[in-house]
């Protein structure tokens, strides 16, 4: 049987992302992101959640991610579950999060694109998301109301 662990994403960041370099010097990011879902309740009153989300990003793509996005700005992040297990002091502890494996710029602010650079919004890593093109800052000025979700 087949499995499939695919994620995608667009929040804000709660935090500036945190950027770090293991002992062979490979980049990591740790990243907060903040999921808004907004629905009316049956009564008919307008409620909103929001969902914490706590995700890695490496090497080039980690390094891209923290040179262009800081707090409170919008991302889109196509990735992979990972659950984290550990033990500290006799306690088991585990912390589920997503391994970015591509993500887009939302909005126009800082410049740049994916990891390669270019400026267009390209995704990391070459890849193209399967989130709608309006979300591309190079499709022009797209309101809130021309994203169908």
């Amino acid at each position: 049987m087949p499995n499939l662990n695919k994620v995608m994403l667009m929040g804000n960041l709660t935090r500036d992302i945190e950027l770090r370099h293991t002992s062979g010097n490979q980049a990591v990011a740790n990243i907060g992101l903040a999921v808004n879902r907004r629905w009316r309740s049956p009564e008919g009153e307008q409620r909103e959640e929001t969902t914490f989300v706590d995700c890695e990003a490496w090497g080039k793509t980690a390094e891209t991610m923290s040179k262009y996005l800081t707090k409170g700005r919008p991302v889109y992040i196509e990735g992979r579950l990972k659950l984290d297990q550990w033990e500290k002091e006799g306690q088991k502890h585990s912390k589920l999060k997503v391994v970015v494996e591509g993500f887009q710029f939302i909005d126009s602010k800082g410049g740049g694109g994916g990891d390669d650079g270019s400026g267009g919004g390209a995704p990391a890593r070459g890849r193209a998301p399967s989130a709608p093109s309006q979300a591309a800052p190079s499709q022009g000025n797209v309101s809130d109301d021309d994203i169908p979700f």
